[in-house]
Formats: structure tokens, sequence, C-alpha cells
């Protein structure tokens, strides 16, 4: 992992280490507290940080807290934490767990695997919880994973990396297919959803208005709100708002820049549009909001 400082969070690029294929690596949590300085408290490494990979954990012992976007996560052994690119996370005591860290970047498995798995959807669930027989076909797929991941040269390098991408491709499935488990069934996204919501990521900070996504994707505005309603379980705007409110909370939550700066970056014409625009959907102005989320943390 490398990191790069940034105003508001810091933003965290994927490295494979050097001798490695490049778009995917294995490693245990005592491999990555060898990496950081021995006073974590004190380290930028525990400071919120947005990934732009994908990063699976797993603990083996111990119990550990995590927290993804403004939920955290209590973590014991069995379970499985997904962070997904653009999601802010902060960890907490890494000295208190043993177990595994898998990062891969998005265009490391192959095509079809990845539109199985719905890698492109950056807001589904975080936390996996497999039954006993789910779990054991997850430990068999992860340590087939990290076999293959510590046998560079046994094979010529594109045979190891397409078992690679395999089996990491089979771990990433059983974890999607737990997720699809909880509860009802999730209907399968539609065209038109997956349209929407892949120009809502691209341009929640240029506009939001629901006409303009509309007039763009070629649909009525009706219609994106069918299909983000059947999707998401909320209408169009309502989708386009969340998107909003919870990159304003990252950049209030994880940064000092004033309202008005943010305003700016999020497409407001002024702050006081902006802290309107926050009240009226969180029920508390900005400032108010930061206060709060740092006085628990």
């Amino acid at each position: 992992m490398v990191k790069n400082r940034h105003e508001q969070i810091a933003d965290v690029g994927f490295a494979a280490p050097v001798g490695t294929p490049t778009g995917v690596e294995v490693m245990s949590l005592a491999d990555l507290r060898a990496r950081v300085p021995v006073r974590l408290g004190e380290d930028r490494f525990m400071a919120p940080q947005r990934l732009a990979f994908h990063q699976l954990l797993t603990l083996t012992s111990g119990a550990l807290w995590h927290t993804v976007d403004f939920t955290g996560y209590a973590l014991e052994p069995g379970a499985w934490l997904w962070v997904r690119p653009g999601q802010v996370q902060q960890w907490g005591d890494i000295t208190r767990a043993e177990g595994t860290l898998i990062l891969f970047e998005n265009g490391f498995l192959d095509p079809a695997s990845a539109a199985a798995a719905d890698l492109d959807e950056p807001h589904t669930r975080a936390l996996h919880i497999p039954d006993t027989e789910d779990r054991q076909a997850l430990q068999t797929a992860l340590a087939h994973l990290e076999l293959e991941f510590r046998s560079l040269g046994r094979l010529p390098l594109d045979v190891h990396v397409t078992v690679l991408r395999h089996v990491l491709a089979a771990l990433v499935l059983r974890l999607t297919h737990l997720t699809a488990q909880v509860g009802s069934p999730a209907p399968e996204p539609d065209d038109t959803f997956v349209r929407f919501r892949n120009a809502v990521e691209r341009d929640f900070t240029r506009t939001r208005t629901l006409d303009d996504y509309a007039r763009a994707l070629g649909y009525s505005p009706r219609t994106l709100s069918r299909a983000t309603l059947t999707a998401a379980g909320v209408n169009a705007k309502e989708f386009i708002d969340r998107r909003v409110i919870l990159e304003a909370k990252r950049l209030l939550a994880h940064g000092d820049d004033p309202a008005t700066r943010i305003a700016a970056h999020l497409g407001f014409s002024s702050a006081t549009n902006f802290s309107k625009y926050f009240h009226q959907r969180t029920g508390q102005s900005p400032i108010a909001f930061r206060v709060n989320v740092r006085g628990k943390s």
C-alpha cells in the first residue's frame, strides 16, 4: 500500500510489493503491523483513509473495531469486512487481532467475474457473516489464494497470475452470494439503474438535478425513479441526494476545510445553500455534524 497525503482524507493507492504481480496482494495483520511504526495510536496509519482498491479483511483470532463510512464494525473471527474503492475507512487497534488482508484492484478480476460480483457498486454491504458451511468454503478459497500468492516462480508468470485471478474470483463471488442470502434476495439491477448509478458516481459534484441525468442518459425522470426504487429502495432524486450527503459527511468528518470550500467542491453556489441542503436532509448543520462526529471518535 502507498499513501499520499491529502488535505481532506489520506488517499491510499495500490502498489504491489517488489517482485510480485501487480493487481493483488495477500498479507497477514502481522505483516501489516511490521510495515507501520510501533506507536500505532500516533501514526497516520490510524487516520481516515480513502482506498483506491478493494480490501477484504477476515480475522483468525482476537477482535478489531473498524469503521467504514461512519459505520463501526466489531470484527470477530469468521466474519469478513469488504471495503470498496472510494469508501473511507479507519483502523482500530490492530495489535489485538490476527487475520488476513486481501487487496486487489478493480481491473484484476476478469470482466465476467467483476460483473457477477457487482464490483462497480460502491455502497453495498460491508460486513459479511457466513454460516458454518460457507465459512469453511471461504477459508478453503483463502488458503488456496495465500498459497498461490506466495508461490511466485513455481509456475510461468502468466499462469501464476491467471490462477490468482481465478481463486480470488471464487472467494469474491462466494462473499457476494452471502450478501444475497441475507433477508430477501435482492433483484439484479437492470441496465437503466446501473447506468444511472454510474452517472451519479461520476457527476454528483457537478449536478444534483434528476432532469440532467435523465437527459444525459436518454431516459425520462420517471423511468429512472422507477428503476432506482426497484434496485435501491429509494427514488432517483433521493439516491442522488444520499450520494452528495455521504461525500459531505466524509469531508466534514475527516478534514478541516470550511463549509465554503466543501460547498464549492460539491457544486453548491454558496455555503448558505449547502448548509440549508445539508440541514434539510440530516437535521443538523454541517458544523454541528462535524462537532458531533468528532466528539464520538
